[in-house]
């Protein structure tokens, strides 16, 4: 058998793994940019639902998608590896096929039964017959690309048939073949049968390997058969702990934490909804449980994570069948700048940020296909990973997770992390992490995020467990979240632990006006909450796309956000001729909301001309300054403002003499006691632009003339940009 190891580095190139001393990380394809986060360059993102996979290969050949968020069969390798048009992206997967086995319903609840099904049960044929060579064989739980997997340190592995062990398993434990059916009996001595559930709408792959599973338990003389159906249909089934025999998966992973081995296969949530879909009950396992969790060194969470994979793979509650080789093809005659991600791969949320036209002017539409239509916008429900697809683009969090897997700031500005033996106003076994974020980020809606959005969203997703939201799960140890200012936010768990981070840090922040429990969309609705489908459902999102136009199972066209807290300067592509004597435009105006006596505080617009003059700057009604402007985007410093709000007006002049204003608030608020919460309330910092041709201002007196411009006050604007 050929080497794992050589065929993963093949595969994946320098997508190694490494390890840094403590850090359990991986590498990425290309070093991350430092601009990772700016973006979107193009206007629009429409995503067209393409059922087929031979129909989405025609409309990227066709130039009518640019990319495919799914993979493609290496049947249609050599076709498009010939069109100069299209790229080949390829990497081993971080994911892969599996088996689920109900580990409650008897016989499966008898781990014999499931081991020598893993022994007959033939991978290689996986791999040759149904991907051509383009997978490898896998066991351990933890996908071969990640760090923490112990794949080659099994003794032993379930790769080819070995029906002969399995056989013999099954003797030992009493399953006794019928003399006449010439099918084996339980040991209580019952006729019983297997069904190997696959979904309908995948019958070369998922159906293939549902009739192998039957092939491998027809060689163990058991009564077996592939029965096809409706994905959703016996995902829900797995979800509510409803009854079943096997049922083939496919997941994909986009972190490199392990940590969801404490709660995917421990006891406790053996008849949780949502958790657990295999039903295993194990007292070793969960004697690792805490060690995995609490554990604060590498060496400890490492030990708990090898020990859990080895048990798994001795009792089998699921059997990893395989891990492909994702083959992904792009075009590359009209955009550049996609993405080599690790965990979304070429058509993730990078490319969508940072996809541009090959001249590098920013505009036009960056069609994409996905092979389903989304089950639903409400994130803490969908089952979709074409919804999840759509969704990334909406929503932020704290940190994003970069195309190497490492942590990438989004909200979060900086981080304190603090144990007792840091701060002494820690309580003992307590982690406290101090997190200031950005203050340029708004809500759809025009209402500023702050820190009260941020602790909001963590308590809402624990109020909500109760209610059955699974998001609540990772935040157990969570004992407070409180903002003692608007833009800092305070996270206290009750433990210590190496995963602490990684169960807060990419959870999405959601707006408090909008999801609280008073008159919003409350606790007990999480699951209710319809955004988009349901036009009355509020859809208040604060990512680089906002969702402009859809028809359901047709199309969802998202187009950028012009006040997207790390937007580009945009300066569209235009000539003299078609901008001729049209007035200056104001692409997007940002306000600002801080705290009496903090300072770093900007406001900022962004505009454009074709022959820019002069500028000027109103406080409240009253000039503040005004000089020559270049064309440039602009942000004045507004610190030093006593508490209360002010009115910020810009008047920009061309050289034909149009003129365009446009106002946005600066709201400073007073200092809060820090008592464990804040109610402080703010002003959304709203704009309004207004734009004609005349020959003066009101408010100020400009002189100009034909060949010069004499300018009252002049000033250097320090242009400051948010990454």
């Amino acid at each position: 058998m050929r080497s794992k190891r050589l065929l993963a580095i093949i595969s994946i190139s320098i997508l190694a793994i490494v390890m840094l001393g403590n850090v359990n990380q991986a590498s990425t394809l290309l070093p991350v940019p430092t601009d990772l986060n700016n973006g979107p360059y193009v206007d629009r993102v429409v995503y067209k639902v393409i059922s087929y996979q031979d129909q989405r290969i025609l409309a990227l050949q066709a130039d009518e998608i640019e990319i495919d968020t799914d993979f493609f069969d290496p049947v249609y390798l050599p076709q498009l590896d010939l069109d100069p048009d299209l790229d080949i992206y390829t990497a081993l997967r971080n994911g892969y096929g599996e088996l689920s086995i109900n580990c409650r319903d008897y016989p499966l609840n008898i781990s014999a039964l499931r081991r020598a099904f893993a022994f007959a049960f033939d991978k290689t044929r996986v791999t040759t017959e149904i991907f051509d060579g383009f997978s490898q064989e896998q066991d351990s739980v933890v996908p071969y690309p990640n760090s923490w997997c112990i794949e080659d340190d099994f003794s032993y592995h379930y790769y080819t048939n070995e029906s002969i062990i399995g056989n013999a398993l099954l003797d030992a434990a009493d399953f006794e073949i019928d003399g006449g059916t010439g099918f084996r009996l339980t040991p209580s001595g019952e006729a019983f049968d297997i069904e190997i559930t696959y979904a309908a709408s995948s019958s070369e792959i998922a159906g293939g390997i549902a009739q192998i599973a039957v092939d491998a338990l027809t060689a163990l003389h058991i009564d077996a058969a592939a029965v096809a159906m409706d994905y959703n249909t016996y995902l829900a089934i797995l979800n509510t702990h409803d009854s079943y025999d096997m049922a083939f998966l496919s997941r994909n992973f986009y972190d490199n934490d392990v940590d969801w081995l404490a709660y995917e296969f421990w006891s406790g949530y053996a008849d949780t909804p949502f958790q657990n879909p295999t039903n295993f009950a194990n007292s070793t396992y969960d004697s690792w449980r805490d060690q995995l969790l609490y554990g604060t060194t590498y060496e400890e969470v490492y030990e708990a994570a090898a020990e859990m994979q080895r048990i798994l793979h001795y009792n089998v509650p699921k059997l990893i069948v395989y891990e492909n080789t994702y083959l992904q093809a792009c075009r590359n005659d009209e955009f550049e700048g996609y993405v080599e991600d690790f965990s979304r791969y070429a058509s993730g949320l990078w490319t969508m940020r940072n996809i541009h036209r090959i001249d590098g002017t920013p505009g036009g539409t960056f069609s994409v296909a996905i092979a389903e239509e989304p089950d639903s916008f409400n994130f803490f429900v969908t089952n979709s990973a074409y919804s999840r697809n759509i969704i990334e683009e909406f929503w932020p969090s704290l940190y994003k997770t970069a195309p190497d897997l490492t942590p990438w700031p989004d909200l979060a500005q900086s981080m304190l992390t603090e144990t007792h033996a840091d701060n002494a106003a820690v309580p003992v076994g307590h982690a406290r992490y101090t997190i200031d974020i950005i203050q340029n980020a708004t809500w759809s809606d025009g209402v500023p995020l702050t820190a009260e959005d941020v602790a909001f969203s963590f308590t809402y997703m624990i109020e909500s467990a109760s209610y059955g939201n699974p998001y609540g799960a990772d935040l157990s140890d969570l004992v407070a979240a409180y903002a003692p200012t608007p833009y800092r936010v305070v996270l206290e768990f009750g433990t210590e632990s190496y995963w602490q981070f990684s169960n807060f840090a990419y959870d999405y922040i959601i707006p408090e006006h909008i999801f609280n429990d008073e008159d919003g969309i409350g606790y007990e609705n999480w699951n209710l909450w319809n955004p988009v489908f349901d036009p009355a459902e509020p859809h208040v999102t604060c990512g680089p796309f906002i969702l402009t136009d859809y028809e359901a199972g047709e199309f969802y066209e998202l187009t950028r956000n012009p006040v997207f807290h790390y937007a580009i300067d945009r300066i569209p592509p235009t000539t003299m001729t078609t901008m001729t004597n049209l007035p200056p435009s104001v692409l997007a105006a940002n306000g600002a909301t801080y705290v009496v006596g903090t300072t770093g505080h900007y406001i900022h617009w962004y505009v454009h001309d074709e022959d820019p003059s002069l500028y000027a700057l109103f406080v409240d009604g009253e000039l503040n300054e005004t000089g020559t402007w270049d064309g440039s985007n602009f942000a004045f410093n507004v610190d030093g403002h006593a508490i209360g709000t002010y009115n910020y007006t810009l008047v920009l002049y061309d050289y034909s003499l149009n003129m365009v204003s446009s106002s946005v608030t600066v709201t400073v608020l007073e200092q809060t006691t820090d008592t464990g919460t804040s109610s402080t309330t703010t002003d959304t910092g709203t704009s309004s632009t207004t734009s004609g041709n005349s020959n003066i201002l009101s408010s100020v007196t400009l002189v100009i003339s034909i060949s010069s411009v004499i300018v009252i006050v002049y000033v250097v604007v320090a242009i400051v940009k948010q990454k």
